[in-house]
């Protein structure tokens, strides 16, 4: 049995899977874009091994913190941990919030080769999206991510775009999220932005940048690539640490619709009262499904 477990920055996805493996006899596949990375501990919330439990993780903290991974590099990755736990005949969970990578993994997803380079410095992201949707209406690509505009028009044009890719999956899974109200989602991401500084991040953050390591993970990654301007001296400590709070809600809010967009969510709403409720309702609907 394959169990996703998605869900917004914050919401609790990683004790949640924790607690699901030990009773499913599960192991654990990472789904986190930035927790691949070896050293991008606090910034990520990446769990500790003191919180596994004991319980089996993968493609967790593995690769090093100036290498280039990519979707295409999680696809297979992804896949070989399926293959190989399987055939161990336990159940895997698939925690994180990176929807592309699940449905990389998951779904029959075919990366398009560009054949030739178009130049669009020309046109505004408006009329980018505008073209795109007149091949492919139903795309959700963000009017403001530009190289993500540039890449499927390019892909458009060299006819290498499919516009069902990705829609048909490879294994039988469930997909369950985790969600709460917006209010009490900021808060709780503020507050685990706050307790982030008190734990080290600014100086695990200094260690990076004394490095002079600029790597697209760090140029990426919430938490570092703001505390990197303050180090440059272009905004204050209390600005960056604002401005990480603003960025993690916005990729909160991305997340959600990706994931109400592209992939088939049960959601339940977080008791962060009683967690164990939302463990045992989590439980049920998995054992009531296989």
């Amino acid at each position: 049995m394959i169990v996703v477990i998605v869900g917004p920055t914050g919401v609790g996805k990683t004790k949640l899977s924790i607690e699901l493996a030990k009773r499913m006899n599960a192991e654990i596949i990472n789904a986190d874009s930035m927790q691949v990375y070896k050293e991008l501990n606090i910034a990520t919330a990446k769990v500790r091994k003191t919180e596994m439990d004991n319980i089996p993780h993968h493609l967790i903290d593995f690769v090093d913190i100036n290498t280039l991974y990519t979707v295409c590099d999680y696809q297979k990755d992804c896949r070989k941990e399926i293959q190989e736990i399987s055939l161990q005949k336990k159940n895997i969970i698939i925690v994180g919030g990176t929807g592309l990578y699940i449905k990389a993994a998951l779904y029959d997803y075919k990366f398009a080769k560009e054949k030739e380079k178009y130049d669009f410095s020309q046109f505004t992201n408006t009329e980018l999206l505008a073209l795109i949707k007149e091949k492919v209406p139903n795309s959700n690509i963000h009017v403001n991510n530009r190289p993500r505009l540039e890449r499927k028009l390019s892909q458009i044009y060299n006819n290498t775009v499919n516009t069902n890719e990705g829609n048909k999956p490879l294994y039988d899974f469930m997909i369950v999220g985790l969600s709460t109200n917006r209010d009490l989602l900021y808060k709780r991401i503020d507050d685990r932005v706050d307790k982030m500084v008190c734990d080290g991040l600014i100086e695990e953050a200094y260690d990076f940048y004394q490095r002079n390591i600029h790597s697209k993970a760090i140029k990426t990654c919430i938490g570092y690539k703001e505390l990197y301007q303050y180090f440059d001296g272009t905004i204050t400590k209390d600005e960056a640490i604002a401005l990480i709070k603003k960025n993690s809600r916005h990729y909160a809010k991305r997340q959600y619709t990706f994931f109400n967009n592209q992939l088939s969510v049960h959601w339940f709403n977080v008791n962060y009262d009683d967690f164990n409720q939302t463990i045992n309702e989590v439980y049920e609907f998995v054992n009531k499904e296989e």
